[in-house]
């Protein structure tokens, strides 16, 4: 699994939803390539803090969008 996919979870879907499998391996994708960039060995100190950062609200984020697919009324 990549950074991303354990990162957001990728394979924890106990409902088995398309939904949110699909909202994960996007969040997953952000979250790698904010990764790559941060691992970069010409990306500044303050770029790094700044991506780690990015990671971390895209974390957020995707749980946000899972419970906002999850929610029943």
């Amino acid at each position: 699994m990549t950074y991303g996919e354990k990162a957001v979870g990728l394979s924890f879907n106990p409902s088995g939803d398309d939904h949110v499998a699909q909202m994960k391996k996007l969040y997953a994708e952000i979250i790698d390539y904010c990764f790559n960039m941060r691992e970069n060995p010409e990306t500044s100190s303050e770029q790094k803090r700044l991506f780690s950062i990015a990671i971390t609200e895209a974390q957020t984020a995707q749980m946000w969008a899972v419970k906002a697919i999850t929610w029943r009324d």
